[in-house]
């Protein structure tokens, strides 16, 4: 037996709760859809601009400290301590910000020194070694 012959005999009923959308319902729920991606496009779009320029606060934090004296990032600095070209593609951010702190408390033989920076520099230069990959 078919669902029509079913239904034709009375056996299934259909019911219809939900009332059809009319075109003008229909326009706004596609426009306050597209309101919707076109907000988080834009909070992504700005977040990404906002973590370019915190990895270039970074980038000059490194510089200012005197990283390039121990380490290298492609073709520069001195190869005493572990090159960061990559470090980006190994290490997460949270990582990288807590190494920055205190890397004894990372690695109690690490031979790096603890340096005095601020929480926003650390978090510049966390984000400065994060996009090295």
């Amino acid at each position: 037996m078919t669902i029509r012959e079913l239904m034709s005999g009375g056996l299934i009923t259909v019911r219809r709760e939900t009332p059809v959308l009319e075109a003008r319902d229909l326009m706004v729920m596609i426009v306050r859809s597209a309101l919707v991606v076109a907000v988080v496009l834009l909070a992504a779009s700005v977040q990404a601009q906002d973590s370019g320029a915190l990895a270039a606060r970074g980038r000059v934090v490194f510089r200012d400290q005197g990283c390039y004296g121990c380490h290298t990032v492609g073709a520069t600095g001195t190869p005493i301590a572990t090159d960061l070209s990559r470090i980006g593609a190994k290490r997460d951010h949270a990582y990288l910000a807590r190494w920055i702190r205190d890397p004894s408390l990372q690695r109690p033989t690490a031979h790096m020194p603890k340096i005095q920076l601020s929480e926003g520099e650390v978090q510049a230069l966390a984000a400065y070694l994060g996009s090295l990959r």
